[in-house]
């Protein structure tokens, strides 16, 4: 009798598995039908391949809207996702991993912002200059997004117009706990190669920012950056132009409630200088011969250590002007001399700076609560 019973257990398993299986797929499959969808006007896919587990976009391209100072937002050869299928249905979709080999990602930077994707992170406006429901109300929760050997273009309107364009390549990053809307803390680590004039340097960039970017813990590691790329965040048009050296900077903040302390240090090294055009020519508010006196008595190298401490609530301030004014207070005390055109009291670091960081996290959410939160 027990014997008999066997075929039957094994059948009802492979039943079941067979079930699950099927379930499984067809909820890819309303997966694959809300990513079509989703990705609007201005896209193209080359293909959407279904696994048992998983969903790939293949030939992913998304064009850039008018304006916009690249012709695409977004490129990849394939992104990879995998869904938590059970949890479609319920008020929270949650995304096990998304992989994204070999992406290329034009973004802008403007005061208080870095826009990225913005067909997919940008909420539209209705006809009455609300928010459209184009996402549900449905919470999404992506444990872990991959960048592997991506590009990376920033278009930087804070320093200039047209914008700065910075190119980042061999970009890898990953970035955990992304939640739309954020809840807690997300966890961010990024590496990659900075594109220079006459050199390349090496960008690290690791911590965690909070809902609203209240609360955020960051280190910054920059090593040998073309000091000729970086000019414009440093030097004024009137000032002394640099024709090469570099930049490394280590930097550590933390911000809670509003209240940031960071301390950072900074090197610049061979630094050279085109034809001087007056001799009260300053580099950095600093007396370009002062510090060409310096350079040739400490083996061509500015090395200082700086200070940043503010409220972070108080939009005074851009990140560009407080890092630089602390840059080159510090360096002027090295070099015993005065500063010029820098007024005292400078260095708060304004919420425009880390509003950047956040508005970056919230986008990614928001992207692809967009993508798999079309239902309710």
């Amino acid at each position: 009798m027990k014997h008999r019973w066997k075929p039957i257990v094994m059948a009802v398993i492979v039943f079941l598995g067979a079930a699950v299986l099927a379930a499984y797929r067809m909820g890819v499959r309303v997966l694959q039908a809300r990513v079509a969808v989703a990705l609007g006007p201005g896209s193209r896919l080359t293909e959407i391949k279904v696994n048992w587990f998983s969903i790939e976009l293949l030939g992913l391209t998304i064009d850039a809207p008018k304006g916009w100072p690249a012709a695409r937002t977004l490129e990849s050869e394939r992104v990879t996702i995998i869904p938590d299928l059970r949890t479609l249905l319920s008020r929270q979709i949650r995304i096990a991993s998304m992989v994204v080999e070999r992406p290329y990602l034009s973004v802008l930077r403007t005061p208080g912002k870095l826009i990225l994707v913005p067909s997919l992170t940008q909420i539209e406006n209705s006809q009455h200059g609300r928010p459209s429901n184009r996402g549900s109300t449905r919470a999404v929760l992506i444990s872990k997004i991959e960048l592997k050997d991506g590009v990376l273009e920033l278009h930087d309107a804070t320093v200039r117009r047209p914008p700065l364009r910075i190119d980042i390549v061999q970009l890898d990053a990953v970035i955990q706990d992304v939640a739309m809307p954020a809840v807690g803390r997300t966890q961010f680590d990024l590496a990659g190669i900075v594109k220079g004039a006459k050199r390349d340097g090496r960008a690290t960039v690791s911590g965690w920012v909070g809902p609203g970017a209240r609360d955020s813990s960051s280190r910054v590691g920059l090593a040998a950056l073309d000091l000729v790329t970086l000019q414009p965040y440093l030097v004024k048009r009137n000032e002394a132009q640099v024709t090469g050296g570099t930049l490394d900077l280590n930097l550590h903040t933390e911000v809670r409630n509003n209240n940031l302390n960071g301390k950072g240090n900074v090197v610049l090294k061979d630094l050279e200088f085109a034809q001087s055009r007056s001799v009260f020519e300053s580099f950095m508010g600093v007396p370009r011969n002062a510090v060409i006196g310096f350079l040739k008595d400490h083996d061509n190298a500015i090395d200082v250590d700086f200070t940043l401490a503010g409220d972070t609530s108080n939009a005074s301030f851009s990140l560009n002007e407080s890092l630089s004014t602390r840059i080159a207070t510090a360096m002027a005390g090295q070099l015993g001399v005065s500063i010029q055109n820098v007024a005292e009291g400078l260095g708060s670091l304004g919420r425009k700076g880390l509003e950047g960081a956040g508005s970056l996290i919230e986008g990614v959410g928001s992207a692809v609560k967009h993508l798999f939160g079309s239902g309710k």
